[in-house]
């Protein structure tokens, strides 16, 4: 027996050492300061770059207390996301949800707690209405937890709860949105003609409930024969509901648009790392992916409805197809809309927000589960990212290739996708550390595309995409695991820039809240022109168009990625310096002209430079700016 086992440790280290010789096989640094970090909750060790901690908060004492109850690997208390509005940010959680008042970033207080089951309680905010996803079957309608156990229960809720949250220390249920296989996620549009109307998109991925418990629901099993023909199967379905905001209750079902018409069967996808002698998948993903390709072998791209290479697993339903998308996020600026769904990532056509069509549908074989969806602000690329293990397993270990478990770009044109590159958050991590690509946002930079991303446990992980083909990392934030021995479920859930600051939803924690530094990847200057950016309400999957307003940070964080980029002669950019610093010392018609008279030697200067639109943009901002000179 253990001669065995050690016949089958060596036979193992010399196949992880063969992957590893081979070039193309790349896994994260163990050298990074990132690795290797000393465990605790609260005194973990740290590392970062780029980023300061600026406040953490636990979570509230009834939960925390209702967790531990609950053990170590329970997920039925975790943070999940989170969003903004105006001075407060709401907190999901799969037992509830907080309401933080961030009017003081360095100084969160907690303004209020519910408790109320929900698996996973992802929310959203418009106005006064907070929507959280429940896909609880044992959820009730009044939020209590004496839980439901019948088959069906006029007391079960689940889809979506909506709550008045006018008075954030009392909100209140105002009502539930009963759908046929609840709401893992969900994403809010706004109608694009009445401001009182917004759509929900409901992602459910419990079974269907029968419908003596909601009416048009069939409670039978999911036939990849029908492939979705049926319009009583909610199964490769999305639910688009519309609410009126002054009257939510008046809620309704407008349609369940069948999203995956025309996408084949499920394609190859890869199982777990090689020599990986743990690799079950957790919650959410990573279940029955076959097809691996060998190790070190390039992307492999599959056209949509291209057959697989052998059968799905339970997870991928094969003969169907995918039966439902984790996330969906839109981007009413452009009337786009992409959705990461299992297997697939899907780009879509909202014009009709009502009645979405799939536009193209990418695939790769280096993904696991396509699991949600980041569109750069000028609508130019596209990152997807793979929640390979859903969430529950050490994904980044030194063992694990960068080319799994990450982000992929892709360039979009004319509304279609071409892939580009991956990227993960370089770091190894521990056997106890989940870590995966998780929950994102834009960094409003102007000139750049930069995404702050959650990965669990791997931290918080800031990567510049401006170029699809050529991501890199230029910050991060990183804590040792929960406990040295035993896998604790936590880290990031997800991280987003708002008005100035990072915050982060810390599963196991609580709330961190961060200021971006320097770094010789990101200037003063620049983290000043993300500053001047303000939302009165941020939803990350209804991406909002990021407009800047006129000011000295965005001009001189122009030249600051001239100067990076060499664009431009040394004694050039020395001079336009000079000007700018000039003109901010003038006042009035004076620094009008100033600026008028730079702007014009810009447009020039583009001309002559490598970077002929980085140039064009820098003199656009300088006359911006003289234009908002009083």
């Amino acid at each position: 027996m253990k001669l065995d086992r050690m016949r089958f440790l060596l036979c193992t280290l010399l196949l992880v050492g063969a992957l590893r010789a081979n070039a193309q096989f790349v896994t994260g640094s163990t050298t990074d300061p990132r690795a290797g970090l000393k465990a605790g909750i609260f005194d973990a060790a740290t590392a970062s770059k780029g980023m300061m901690l600026l406040a953490t908060r636990p979570r509230a004492d009834t939960i925390m207390a209702l967790a531990k109850l609950a053990g170590p690997r329970s997920l039925s208390y975790i943070n999940s996301d989170f969003v903004f509005r105006g001075n407060y940010l709401y907190q999901g959680n799969f037992g509830g949800f907080q309401i933080w008042d961030i009017s003081n970033p360095a100084s969160p207080v907690r303004v209020s707690t519910t408790l109320c089951t929900t698996d996973q309680g992802d929310p959203s905010i418009w106005g006064n209405l907070l929507f959280i996803s429940d896909e609880n079957t044992r959820g009730r309608m009044d939020c209590s937890s004496a839980g439901i156990t019948d088959r069906i229960s006029k007391d079960r809720a689940q889809g979506i709860r909506i709550f008045d949250v006018s008075d954030p220390a009392h909100p209140r249920q105002v009502t539930v949105v009963q759908t046929c296989r609840g709401t893992h996620t969900h994403t809010l549009v706004p109608d694009p003609k009445d401001k009182n109307i917004v759509y929900i998109w409901g992602q459910g991925s419990s079974g269907e409930r029968p419908q003596e418990e909601v009416a048009g629901c069939r409670g039978t099993p999911f036939d990849p024969k029908t492939d979705g023909a049926d319009s009583t199967e909610q199964f490769r379905r999305i639910e688009v509901i519309k609410v009126p905001l002054d009257h939510p209750e008046n809620w309704s079902l407008v349609n369940r648009p069948h999203i995956f018409e025309g996408i084949g069967p499920r394609p190859p996808a890869h199982g777990n790392a090689p020599g990986d002698t743990l690799g079950r998948g957790g919650r959410g993903g990573g279940r029955g992916n076959v097809g691996a390709p060998p190790a070190g072998a390039p992307p492999a791209a599959q056209p949509a409805g291209a057959p697989p290479a052998a059968p799905g697993g339970r997870g991928g339903r094969a003969a169907g197809g995918p039966s439902q998308c984790h996330d969906i996020t839109v981007y009413p600026e452009l009337n786009l809309a992409a959705g990461a769904c299992a297997s697939y990532g899907i780009l879509m056509d909202i014009t009709d927000p009502t009645h979405p069509k799939t536009l193209q549908a990418v695939t790769d074989s280096n993904f696991a589960l396509w699991h949600s969806a980041t569109f750069s602000n000028d609508g130019s690329k596209l990152l997807f990212s793979d929640e390979w293990g859903g969430g529950t397993s050490p994904r980044c270990r030194d063992i694990d290739p960068v080319n799994w478990g990450g982000d992929v770009v892709f360039d979009l044109k004319n509304k279609h996708l071409t892939q580009g590159a991956f990227y993960k958050m370089p770091a190894a991590q521990t056997v106890t550390e989940n870590c995966v690509a998780h929950n994102g946002g834009l960094v409003p930079v102007p000139g750049r595309d930069i995404l702050v991303q959650g990965w669990y446990q791997g931290g918080i992980s800031i990567v510049d995409f401006s170029d699809a083909k050529h991501p890199f990392e230029i910050a991060y934030f990183d804590r040792g695991p929960i406990h040295p021995d035993t896998m604790y479920v936590g880290g990031s859930w997800g991280a987003y820039y708002y008005n100035g600051h990072v915050f982060s939803s810390e599963i196991y924690r609580g709330l961190d809240i961060f200021n971006l530094t320097p770094t010789d990847n990101l200037t003063q200057n620049e983290i000043d022109a993300a500053a001047l950016v303000h939302f009165e309400q941020l939803n990350p999957q209804t991406q909002p168009k990021i407009v800047w307003p006129a000011g000295f940070p965005i001009v001189k964080a122009y030249l600051d990625q001239v100067i990076r980029g060499t664009e431009l002669p040394a004694k050039r950019t020395t001079a336009i310096a000079a000007s700018i610093a000039k003109a901010e010392g003038l006042t009035g018609a004076k620094r009008r002209n100033a600026l008028n008279s730079l702007a014009a030697q810009l447009t020039r200067d583009a001309a002559k430079a490598k970077d002929r639109k980085r140039v064009t943009a820098m003199a656009a901002a300088v006359t911006d700016l003289a234009k908002a000179t009083k």
